[in-house]
């Protein structure tokens, strides 16, 4: 079996060969053997000059490419600079902007935003099981200081206003155990109110686990069904194997992305920022390679077109 890349520049070089990265497509698209994506025709024709299929059933859209199905489809980008792209993304600990990736593979700062928020889709955790064992909670706030904001803005901020009109990001980690280095969930929550807090950990910690938080009022009433223990901060930061220095550690690199690589996100985008920083979080001890595989295995039934990025559909927050 021909080496795989192992390196982004190995990468580089080894999908700009157009057949390798074409059958790299099929692997990931059809791994049963390539059929038509609108009636599941087996026996199709493939065109080489095009690079297409075509199906024998009449039916519209007869010829379709591996794109179909995908992030990738109706692109107009070939796959390399795609595969470069997701490469990238994946691999780059505090992420990669836009301008930055249109630089490398010369495309326009625009186009490069849509295809990092397509990939980003494809970075999205779907179903997972229930965390068990040991968990941290917290959330976190992410918007800028009231003190950076425009002064017309600034006088309806109330005083002391620190997290007025931030976005709440709710997260659950696991900690490390024997059979699993630590990882986490984490989504956007409407209000860090009780019933927000209580319903995530619910929704993501089996019954009976150790729980471990701060101080926080949302907190509260969890201890018949977890073995709930709380720091708090006004005291401590830690005692004994009670804290939450875990989770903490991943909004310090949440929060390093968004500040440093991305600088200004919108609220509207911001889920798909949190998916991006847990996949990496959570896939860390794999190597590139294996970040990279894992996200080509998202690609396929997702699609985000550039209307609906720019549409400002609110994004769920729960």
């Amino acid at each position: 079996m021909e080496h795989e890349p192992q390196t982004l520049m190995e990468a580089v070089r080894y999908f700009a060969d157009a057949d390798r990265t074409l059958a790299k497509m099929v692997e990931v698209r059809w791994p049963d053997g390539v059929h038509c994506p609108t009636c599941g025709r087996t026996d199709v024709r493939f065109i080489a000059s095009r690079r297409v299929w075509n199906c024998k059933e009449r039916h519209p859209r007869k010829q379709f490419s591996a794109k179909v199905g995908t992030i990738f489809e109706d692109s107009p980008l070939p796959l390399d600079k795609w595969f470069v792209a997701v490469w990238s993304i994946n691999n780059c600990k505090n992420g990669i902007s836009s301008y930055e990736l249109g630089r490398a593979i010369g495309v326009t700062q625009k186009t490069a935003w849509h295809m990092n928020h397509r990939i980003r889709l494809a970075m999205k955790t779907g179903s997972f099981m229930k965390m068990s064992g040991e968990t941290e909670a917290d959330e976190t706030y992410v918007g800028g200081l009231p003190g950076n904001q425009h002064a017309n803005k600034r006088k309806s901020t109330p005083r002391g206003g620190r997290t007025h009109d931030k976005a709440i990001v709710m997260g659950i980690l696991q900690r490390t155990s024997p059979e699993a280095p630590s990882r986490v969930h984490a989504r956007l929550i409407k209000d860090a109110n009780a019933k927000n807090l209580r319903g995530a950990v619910r929704e993501t910690v089996e019954p009976g686990s150790r729980l471990l938080t701060d101080a926080a009022w949302g907190y509260r009433g969890l201890d018949a069904e977890y073995v709930h223990e709380v720091v708090n901060h006004a005291v401590e930061y830690v005692r004994g194997t009670v804290h939450t220095n875990g989770i903490e550690n991943f909004w310090s690199l949440l929060k390093r992305g968004i500040k440093g690589t991305y600088v200004s996100v919108d609220p509207v985008h911001l889920q798909r920022y949190v998916e991006e920083q847990v996949f990496r979080f959570n896939e860390r001890k794999d190597n590139d390679a294996g970040r990279f595989h894992k996200a080509l295995g998202g690609i396929v039934g997702r699609r985000l077109t550039y209307k609906e990025l720019t549409g400002h559909a609110a994004q769920a927050a729960f």
